[in-house]
């Protein structure tokens, strides 16, 4: 036994942080699958089957909220438990969470393990990774805390004490971690999310805060606690502010006015509920998952503004997905330049390098190539999904969203199959994984440059 655990530690002890990172979610998933195969976390006693539990697993590690069964009504007390452990897991990054031990230990943190929550907590350099996780961990759990306390003013009185804690903790973790995952379907019917409480301030407001947060990004929390004013902010926080609100606002504004009167969705609605809803919607297709309206009787063009929002996602180090706010911010700043003729990208008066663009290029192709083929793979594997609710469907897992207007439990076997390879490259990251399967990682720039040669483009 001992000879078999050297092994592994020697297989491990020379992979790359990307490498590591990519087996480390992958290993999480399995043995969440493995949990929830168990007919113990079942109300049935039953168990799913294994590719069902590891849909769920992957869902929940990757933060993405697709479900095959109805979490209230299929699972069961430990089901549930097991769902909102891989939740939390998966939104801290499973590298935060072996720093946690670690640190209640004592444990040394040593150079690899500083260079894995690097990779984790997608930082430039190593100095502070250990204080930033410290005060990671200090600032989830303060802000999911404040969540439950909030949601349990609802919560409590409609459910009673020890039933409205579990659906307030579990809540306020799904919605910081923009899981999606509710607890909704004994209250409303299944895959009923949040709808019953569509113009409650209390739930509405919480949730669409601990999103947010969730979705910023730890480095902006920081930032901001330390700073207070926006002028003071470094410029990463200030684009990611900046570009959130607008997408916030700007996605608001669209849907409201789209379903403003549309009989099944906002129009039964008075103003407040209406602004209320819309805000909501909007805040959640930022990766959450969660909705207080019936996403699938929203009007085609509603639809395809929340795959627009689905594909932007969060921000870069948070519990979100997506290709991130500041890919956005970095090709639209890139290409207002082109346009105004400038030799630099310019931002709040700093010069973005050559690299930043690139990478946000890469991202961005990367999750173009991904939607398109996935779309037309779901289309195909599963002939009852329309073209819209297939490119719906990929965008939600590949975003780790978790919305579905098609319904996930109708996915085919190897539609699910793929979704889950979209959840997990959602999560870890496209170029993580690419980079993973290169065994060299990264290559440096060659010693010799190649003579300059020219294409005519557009």
């Amino acid at each position: 036994m001992g000879t078999i655990f050297n092994k592994i530690g020697s297989f491990i002890h020379k992979r790359q942080p990307t490498q590591i990172m990519v087996m480390g979610f992958a290993m999480v998933i399995f043995i969440g699958a493995v949990l929830l195969t168990l007919p113990i976390s079942t109300q049935s006693g039953e168990s799913i089957g294994f590719l069902n539990a590891l849909f769920t697993s992957t869902s929940a590690v990757c933060v993405t909220g697709l479900i095959m069964v109805d979490t209230a009504t299929y699972w069961n007390g430990f089901g549930q438990l097991v769902i909102i452990t891989l939740i939390q897991i998966g939104g801290l990054g499973f590298m935060t969470i072996t720093t946690l031990f670690a640190l209640i230990t004592k444990k040394r943190i040593n150079l690899r393990e500083r260079l894995l929550l690097q990779e984790s907590l997608n930082q430039i350099d190593l100095s502070g990774l250990v204080k930033l996780t410290r005060y990671v961990l200090l600032m989830t759990f303060t802000i999911e805390g404040i969540g439950a306390i909030l949601l349990s003013t609802v919560f409590i009185p409609q459910f009673g004490l020890a039933r409205g804690l579990w659906y307030s903790i579990f809540h306020a973790i799904s919605a910081f971690c923009n899981a999606g995952f509710d607890l909704m379907g004994n209250v409303s019917g299944p895959f009923t999310s949040l709808t019953s409480y569509v113009d409650n301030y209390t739930i509405t407001l919480t949730i669409s805060s601990l999103i947010i947060f969730g979705g910023l990004g730890f480095p902006v929390i920081l930032d901001v606690i330390k700073n207070r004013k926006i002028s003071k902010l470094n410029l990463h926080s200030r684009v990611v502010i900046f570009t959130t609100a607008l997408l916030v606002v700007g996605g608001m504004l669209f849907i409201l006015s789209l379903e403003y009167n549309n009989p099944k969705t906002l129009g039964p609605l008075d103003m407040g509920g209406k602004l209320l809803a819309s805000l909501f919607q909007s805040v959640t297709t930022r990766t959450a998952g969660f909705n207080t309206v019936d996403l699938a009787l929203l009007h085609q063009s509603s639809i395809f503004v929340f795959i627009i929002l689905m594909f932007i996602g969060a921000s870069p180090a948070s519990t979100g997905g997506g290709i991130k706010t500041t890919t956005l911010a970095t090709l639209l700043i890139t290409v207002k330049s082109f346009i105004l003729g400038k030799e630099d990208i310019e931002v709040y008066e700093r010069r973005l390098s050559t690299s930043t663009v690139r990478k946000s290029l890469g991202i961005f192709f990367i999750g173009i190539v991904v939607v398109v083929f996935g779309t037309l793979i779901i289309s195909v594997t599963s002939p009852n999904f329309t073209l819209v609710e297939a490119g719906f469907e990929v965008v939600s897992a590949f975003a780790t969203v978790g919305s579905s207007i098609g319904g996930s439990p109708t996915l085919s076997t190897l539609g699910k199959m793929f979704i889950i390879l979209f959840m997990f490259m959602g999560r870890v990251g496209s170029l993580t994984i690419f980079m993973a399967l290169s065994s060299r990682g990264i290559k440096k720039n060659p010693p010799i440059r190649y003579p300059e040669g020219k294409i005519i483009v557009g």
